[in-house]
C-alpha cells in the first residue's frame, strides 16, 4: 500500500487530469469515466489506509 502523502499526490494529480478531460471531451466521454475510476480507486485506498490506522489507533 502506498503512504497516504504518495496517495494524496496521485489523487490531487488524478483530479486535476479530470478536470481538464471533461473541459476537453465533455462528462460522457469514455476517457472521463476511465479516469473517474482511476480516481475512485486511488481514494478508496486512501480510505482503506486511513482506516486501518484508525482501527489500530482504538485498539491501544
Amino acid at each position: 500500500m502506498r503512504e497516504p502523502r504518495i496517495l494524496r499526490d496521485q489523487i490531487e494529480q488524478s483530479r486535476q487530469e479530470l478536470r481538464r478531460l471533461v473541459e476537453r471531451h465533455g462528462m460522457h466521454d469514455d476517457r472521463v469515466l476511465q479516469q473517474s475510476r482511476i480516481l475512485d480507486e486511488l481514494i478508496n485506498e486512501f480510505n482503506r489506509y486511513t482506516s486501518a490506522i484508525n482501527m489500530k489507533k482504538e485498539q491501544h
